[in-house]
């Protein structure tokens, strides 16, 4: 938390102080330049808004939050893991996972994720920030998510799939790289069903706020220098700790005047 990088040109209200409702909105404007991203998540707010409209920073009542030791996979997920040929790695395509998040969904025709955002994530994926884990069969990208890390805490933004359950393989190689990399906390953002079912879990925001100082202070592994690597999917189910393939290496909310974004992901 030494970096300037964390140093920005604003500062942001407490969301208990903006938002005493709870409705999530805690404040309007600023830019998306790395500093402000990062000033802005080290105290628990995101950036969410249509293309358009002023950007809009979120830290939604309750949090959705995620212990990567409590993720629990369905039996039929890890029969399809077992079976399967997939391979899973982490920030090998980050650009095309983050092109493909923002393709429109079949409930929605507008994306969230448009091209400020796309710009503003790859830059923070440069400097070491952004991640993306993807899932592959052969050489096509199948799946995928990406987020960002600070310390020990993972901002989970938004996932994608192009075969039946690859997202959730994603998911899944997300928390098992999490256990074995000190990250402590996957941030799921806004309450999932899906993710709930998934071993996501509600914690107050107020909490929630009180306790990330402590996961954005301590390191964990830097997950760039796993990039060049990936993983059997088949592996998941087996251990905690990913096995090389030998296949491939590095050769191979209407609160406000701004009207609330397309469903997080």
């Amino acid at each position: 938390m030494t970096s300037a990088l964390f140093d920005c040109n604003y500062l942001f209200p407490k969301p208990d102080v903006a938002d005493p409702e709870g409705l999530g909105l805690v404040a309007i404007g600023a830019d998306l330049s790395p500093e402000t991203l990062l000033s802005a998540y080290s105290q628990g707010l995101f950036p969410w808004f249509n293309e358009d409209e002023p950007i809009a920073w979120w830290s939604p009542e309750p949090r959705c939050v995620l212990d990567p030791t409590s993720f629990t996979p369905s039996k039929s997920l890890k029969r399809l893991a077992k079976a399967s040929s997939w391979h899973w790695s982490v920030n090998s395509a980050f650009e095309e996972v983050i092109h493909a998040c923002s393709l429109p969904r079949s409930y929605a025709e507008d994306t969230w994720i448009h091209e400020e955002m796309i710009q503003a994530y790859t830059e923070l994926h440069k400097l070491g920030y952004a991640h993306s884990f993807e899932i592959w069969e052969g050489k096509n990208l199948i799946g995928g998510l990406y987020g960002l890390k600070i310390g020990q805490i993972y901002f989970g933004e938004s996932m994608f799939h192009r075969q039946s359950n690859a997202s959730k393989i994603a998911f899944w190689a997300l928390n098992n790289f999490c256990q074995h990399t000190d990250v402590e906390l996957i941030d799921c953002q806004l309450p999932n069903p899906h993710l709930q079912s998934l071993g996501a879990d509600i914690m107050p925001r107020q909490l929630f706020l009180a306790k990330l100082n402590d996961w954005i202070s301590h390191p964990s592994l830097d997950w760039q220098l796993f990039s060049d690597t990936r993983y059997l999917v088949n592996q998941l189910a087996q251990t905690t700790v990913p096995t090389l393939s030998q296949t491939s290496s590095a050769s191979s909310d209407p609160f406000s005047s701004t009207t609330q974004p397309n469903c997080k992901d």
